[in-house]
C-alpha cells in the first residue's frame, strides 16, 4: 500500500490581485510531491474553506499582501473548525507586520513567511507540521 501524498490547498483571500508568491510556493510544494490545489485569486474565507473541505487538505497555504490577515484568518480558522477540520494545518506568506505574529500563531498558523523565505524551508516546515499532527 502506499502512503497517500500530503494535499495542500493555496489561496489567495481577499482583493489582492498578486498572485506569483502564491504560484512559486504552490509548485516548489508540488515538485516536494505533495499535491497543491491553487484556487485563484480574490477567494473568499467561505470558498476557501469549502475547497478544503471538498479536496479533503492537510494544510492550507494563505497568501495575503492586502494587509487583511488580522481579519481573514481568523474567519478561515472558525469555517474551518465548523466544518471539523480542526487539524487541517494553515500556514501564512506575504507582508505580515512583527506586531501581528504572535497573535497569528496564538490563532494557530503553523508557519509564517515573509518575501525572500526559502522555498525549501516552506517545504519542511509543512512536512515537518504534518508529521506532528
Amino acid at each position: 500500500m502506499t502512503e497517500r501524498k500530503i494535499r495542500v490547498l493555496v489561496a489567495k483571500p481577499g482583493l489582492d490581485g498578486h498572485d506569483r508568491g502564491a504560484k512559486v510556493v504552490a509548485r516548489a510544494l508540488r515538485d516536494a510531491g505533495m499535491e497543491v490545489i491553487y484556487t485563484g485569486l480574490r477567494q473568499t474565507p467561505e470558498m476557501i474553506a469549502e475547497a478544503a473541505l471538498q479536496e479533503d487538505v492537510d494544510a492550507v497555504g494563505l497568501s495575503i499582501l492586502s494587509g487583511a490577515h488580522m481579519a481573514l484568518v481568523p474567519r478561515v480558522f472558525e469555517l474551518l473548525r465548523a466544518n471539523g477540520q480542526e487539524l487541517v494545518k494553515v500556514f501564512l506568506g506575504g507582508i505580515i507586520p512583527d506586531e501581528d505574529v504572535l497573535l497569528l500563531k496564538k490563532m494557530g498558523v503553523a508557519g509564517i513567511y515573509g518575501p525572500g523565505t526559502s522555498t525549501d524551508d516552506i517545504v519542511r516546515d509543512v512536512r515537518q507540521a504534518l508529521l506532528a499532527k
